[in-house]
């Protein structure tokens, strides 16, 4: 016997977001390889992949929020900062998945802490996790990659 499958949730309590999940998709060349970014907008969750030859190598995780709500806000940097390329300090990447190598995890935590940064600076109240899988082919830290990359991501927030 098949299970009952409700017709109208949005009269539950517990689900806040509509279906399907909100994606958007970028992609560009960096350094001569293809790199696609997709994000995903959860409920609960904000899922950002950066990958080539499309392949995912990690996943990290950011909590937006910070258990000292004070401290949080006075590291929301304003557009009119000349830090407001700094990641914001309360963010703690934790590698879920990967991370093989220090290098590898001191890169992927880069890209986390600025994705999740980039996100609190357009909304300053979100609360949800961020979830960042990679999938980059090299390790090395270019400059120009990293500015291109985090150029293809603030296509998709």
């Amino acid at each position: 016997m098949p299970l009952p499958i409700a017709t109208d949730l949005s009269q539950s309590p517990h689900i806040q977001a509509t279906y399907p999940a909100i994606t958007k998709q970028s992609a560009g060349i960096i350094d001569g390889v293809l790199t696609d970014v997709t994000s995903t907008t959860f409920s609960d969750k904000i899922m950002v992949t950066v990958t080539q030859y499309g392949r995912l190598a990690q996943w990290i995780h950011v909590p937006l929020d910070s258990p000292n709500p004070s401290f949080a806000e006075q590291y929301i940097p304003s557009s009119d900062e000349d830090g407001s390329l700094l990641p914001i300090a309360h963010l703690t990447p934790k590698t879920l998945l990967g991370g093989s190598t220090s290098e590898r995890e001191t890169i992927s935590h880069l890209y986390a802490t600025q994705i999740a940064s980039a996100i609190l600076t357009r909304n300053p109240e979100e609360k949800r996790i961020v979830v960042v899988g990679l999938g980059l082919s090299n390790t090395e830290v270019k400059r120009d990659v990293f500015y291109d990359v985090m150029d293809l991501i603030h296509q998709v927030l």
